[in-house]
């Protein structure tokens, strides 16, 4: 009888080991200055999501501090151009960006992602990935009407259209985060003020050194 698909992952999982470091996080942590840290920046497709996690990787950079950003439509152009829309294709896709940053994090950088990822439990999957310090979630909190209203890609005009099918706020659901460790209310406030709000708020979680410059 030949092994099922599960058998041969099981079997699989068994010759594998992880192999660590010559240089690990804490080494990294003391030369740079600075931690490395998840930050999962979520919320509605016009929400502000990459405008704002670029302006902080832009001020972290010109910080010196070594950072980077994930951006849910350049993952879909590669690491997963093989998943739709569906929940279960969210859900993986999710599930492949927890991983990459969870490398990211060992690597010494901020990893910045910038994706809807509009179920919690996708979200909570990915946090528990690492320690509760290294995951920093970011609402970007602006309501439908406001996304809409901007609509930078044209993309609720075609699900309104019905040419985009289970496109969330449309014709499916975005659940809000409970309780992240940052909100910032990119609807009504300007992209300096919610870039302060997420600097301020690194600066107090130790992630990044006092004096961090704001200009």
């Amino acid at each position: 009888m030949c092994p099922t698909p599960s058998e041969n992952r099981i079997e699989k999982d068994k010759n594998l080991t992880w192999h660590q470091a010559s240089i690990n996080r804490e080494d990294i942590t003391r030369q740079r200055g600075h931690k490395s840290a998840i930050l999962w920046f979520t919320g509605l497709s016009g929400s502000g999501k990459s405008t704002l996690a670029n302006a902080v990787n832009s001020k972290l950079f010109k910080n010196g501090i070594s950072s980077y950003v994930l951006d849910g439509d350049n993952i879909r152009h590669g690491l997963c151009k093989d998943l739709g829309f569906s929940d279960e294709d969210r859900a993986e896709n999710i599930r492949r960006i927890g991983e990459v940053a969870k490398l990211f994090l060992d690597s010494g950088v901020i990893i910045l992602t910038a994706f809807v990822s509009p179920f919690r439990s996708d979200r909570d999957r990915a946090r528990k990935l690492v320690k509760t310090e290294d995951f920093i979630e970011i609402h970007c909190a602006a309501d439908l009407q406001q996304c809409e209203a901007r609509d930078p890609k044209g993309l609720y005009a075609k699900a309104r259209a019905g040419e985009i099918k289970e496109f969330t706020g449309i014709s499916s659901p975005y659940e809000e985060p409970i309780s992240p460790e940052i909100k910032v209310e990119t609807g009504i406030q300007k992209l300096d003020d919610c870039v302060e709000g997420v600097i301020q708020k690194l600066i107090e979680l130790h992630v990044i050194p006092e004096g961090f410059d704001q200009k």
